[in-house]
């Protein structure tokens, strides 16, 4: 009987300590979370997570974890919550930053639960999300929190291309507190809520002069269509979690997986004679290619990234025939689907992490070269167009790409060309491949002509039009065999469902080697 009362007490210990850690910083910090709009670390979890399946680890590490019983002001589990649960059945590692405990800081204990959930994701081969709302390193302990920073830094590093890693700001991330999330795949950010900055809008007032607020510095609405360095921004926590779990359907839980193909009714068999409508057959004039996307794709359900930077190129996930693809598409509306720098970068790391995680790519054409100008040229667009080129060389899953109007000078070779590798290669008869434009081209081959002709308005049209019936139609090039088939628009999805099938047993590796040295 004594023994039963012992461990009877030993167990309402045990409850006792765990809703002491779910405490967290106390109702009072608790309750100023949500006066700021924000949810709690747990509750971000538990909403994120499929219903009661977290399981929490290291919920009673403290700054010192021999003195539990006499914590004082210590906090059962610090400023950190860590454990793994199931997203739509699929096993993910999580951890969460409570800022009701010394604001979310980042200390030694904080440092080692992390990286122990993320060994653990490696370990496993699952996805890990990083749910972050944290002031930075905490002052009080100096050099050790630092440390802790370059440890989780060397952990992403050594995950990156073999889990999905990604990063949710649902708070302040300010100095080398950027650097973790900067190092994973996505990045998602809440208006109002997610800031992420190197130097807060003090520093620089007191370093350089210039005044800016937090939000403007280092808000969502900056990151996701200024810098780049946000992927996904949404109005609410609910919706950013949301997404984030619809992502992860898209995408494997480790680089060994292939992505689970989906049962799906939306095995479309039937031509479909809008798509030749929507493209128009003038290469000036605009269109939206997430029209195009829309007819190809299952239900029109598209998951674009980086919807409101570098627009003239657009790309996410879908699924064709229930199989995961990653889409790359020229977007006509936005400079005229020029590839510049920004667009460049986005298209070269959407492809590589495809390539990382087996997901194969298709790729829309229509572009009618590199952007010109000083401010190119200047801020390198040699260096990071050829990003683009080094991704798609260098991908080994199927790779199958659709000419679906213009492709000119070095952006048609860049664009998943026979040349880089592209498996199969189809065009539209309103495809044009060439050095450059008809006009361009006649101006240089036919200027001295032109000029010295007695009707040169004539004379200049009537050779744009012989140049491109005679160097420009899709034709020539599968002629040479860089263009696999010239199909009929309305059988688009029809021939990529067929492409996926044939290439779903591709097998394509590197030549062996430490790693490549991309011009970064």
């Amino acid at each position: 009987m004594v023994n039963r009362r012992r461990k009877d007490r030993k167990i309402d210990r045990l409850h006792e300590l765990r809703d002491l850690s779910h405490q967290g910083g106390g109702q009072a910090k608790i309750d100023s979370q949500h006066k700021r709009g924000k949810l709690t670390a747990r509750e971000r979890i538990h909403l994120f997570l499929d219903e009661g399946s977290f399981e929490e680890l290291d919920s009673f590490v403290t700054q010192d974890i021999q003195n539990i019983e006499d914590s004082g002001n210590q906090i059962l589990g610090d400023a950190v919550i860590t454990g793994f649960g199931t997203v739509n059945g699929e096993t993910v590692f999580v951890y969460s930053q409570d800022f009701t405990v010394f604001g979310g800081s980042l200390s030694e204990a904080v440092a080692q639960k992390i990286c122990k959930i993320m060994d653990l994701a490696l370990q496993n081969g699952c996805p890990v999300v990083g749910l972050i709302d944290s002031g930075g390193a905490r002052i009080q302990e100096g050099v050790s929190s630092l440390a802790g920073y370059g440890d989780i830094f060397l952990r992403n590093t050594m995950a990156s291309g073999v889990i999905p890693q990604i990063s949710v700001i649902l708070g302040p991330a300010a100095g080398g507190a950027t650097y973790s999330p900067a190092l994973t795949d996505f990045i998602f950010m809440v208006s109002g809520v997610g800031q992420m900055y190197i130097t807060g809008p003090d520093v620089i007032k007191a370093v350089t002069g210039e005044q800016v607020t937090h939000e403007d510095l280092g808000g969502a609405a900056s990151h996701s269509s200024i810098s780049g360095v946000s992927h996904f921004r949404f109005d609410s926590e609910e919706e950013c979690l949301k997404q984030v779990r619809r992502l992860l359907t898209f995408i494997p839980s480790n680089n060994m997986e292939e992505p689970v193909i989906r049962e799906t009714s939306d095995e479309l068999e039937e031509p479909d004679t809008e798509l030749e409508r929507i493209v128009p057959e003038d290469p000036n004039q605009p269109y939206d290619v997430m029209d195009v996307i829309g007819r190809l794709i299952d239900q029109g359900d598209f998951m674009e990234i980086h919807h409101s930077w570098a627009k003239n190129i657009v790309v996410g996930f879908a699924k064709i025939a229930g199989q995961s693809v990653g889409i790359v598409g020229q977007q006509p509306e936005h400079l005229a689907g020029s590839l510049d720098i920004d667009a460049s970068v986005k298209a070269a790391r959407f492809i590589r992490f495809c390539d990382s995680f087996n997901i194969p790519l298709l790729t829309l054409i229509d572009v009618p070269g590199f952007m010109p100008g000083t401010a190119q040229e200047y801020g390198g667009i040699i260096r990071h167009g050829a990003k683009l080129i080094y991704a798609y060389a260098e991908a080994t899953v199927p790779k199958i790409s659709v000419l679906l109007r213009k492709a000119y000078g070095g952006a048609y070779i860049v664009m998943s060309s026979k040349m880089l590798g592209g498996d199969i290669n189809y065009a539209w008869p309103t495809g044009e491949i060439a050095v450059m434009g008809a006009e361009g081209a006649v101006n240089i081959i036919h200027g001295k002509e032109i000029k010295s002709a007695q009707d040169p308005e004539k004379l200049k049209s009537e050779r744009i039009e012989q140049y491109r019936q005679k160097l420009m139609n899709p034709y020539v090039a599968a002629s040479k065999g860089l263009i696999d088939a010239v199909i009929d628009p309305s059988e688009t999805r029809i021939k990529i469902i067929s492409a996926l099938k044939m290439l779903s047993n591709k097998r394509d590796s590197l030549p062996i080697k430490k790693h490549g040295s991309i011009p970064l």
